[in-house]
């Protein structure tokens, strides 16, 4: 092989690894909690009109919460 042909695929290939790092970069984001990737998930998630709809639909039709049983145990 000659020396020029090998330095221009020692070149390409770096130029790769450089652009892959940058790819990582501008898409790679750390979550320290499950619940924080959900809610930058959520907030990049457009809910369909139906589907929001519907889940109203079911929130209002949803029985009223009850006291837990502990606090009315230990309640003055």
């Amino acid at each position: 092989m000659k020396p020029h042909a090998k330095l221009s695929q020692e070149q390409a290939h770096t130029e790769q690894q450089a652009g892959a790092h940058e790819a990582r970069q501008q898409t790679g984001q750390e979550f320290a909690r499950a619940d924080e990737l959900l809610r930058f998930d959520a907030a990049q998630t457009a809910v369909p009109p139906q589907i929001g709809e519907r889940l109203k639909q079911s929130a209002t039709s949803l029985p009223p919460l009850r006291r837990p049983w502990w606090k009315n145990l230990f309640r003055h």
